[in-house]
C-alpha cells in the first residue's frame, strides 16, 4: 500500500450532507471517497495540461489547421456534400 497522509479541506454545509450521504450509501468513509476524487481531479488536470503542451509543441512547428478550413468543415457535416476532415 502506498504511504499516506492526512490533509484536512473546508467545504460548505451541503457538500459535506452529500458526501455522508454517499458514504453512508456506498458503505466508505468519507475520507476514502474525498481521496478518490482528488485522484480523480487530479488524474483529468494533468491529462489536460499534458495535452495543452503537446498542442502548443505542434502549433509551434506549424502543425496546425487554419480556423476557417475546420469551420467549412463543421458545417458540411449532415449535408449532402458532407467534406473530409482537414489535415495539416
Amino acid at each position: 500500500m502506498a504511504e499516506s497522509t492526512t490533509i484536512t479541506i473546508r467545504v460548505n454545509k451541503a457538500t459535506k450532507e452529500r458526501l455522508d450521504k454517499i458514504a453512508r450509501h456506498s458503505k466508505r468513509s468519507k475520507s476514502f471517497l474525498a481521496a478518490e476524487a482528488i485522484e480523480e481531479f487530479l488524474s483529468v488536470q494533468e491529462w489536460q495540461e499534458r495535452r495543452i503542451r503537446e498542442a502548443r509543441a505542434a502549433a509551434d512547428r506549424g502543425e496546425i489547421i487554419a480556423h476557417e478550413a475546420v469551420l467549412e468543415w463543421v458545417r458540411s457535416w449532415d449535408t449532402e456534400d458532407e467534406r473530409p476532415m482537414p489535415k495539416v
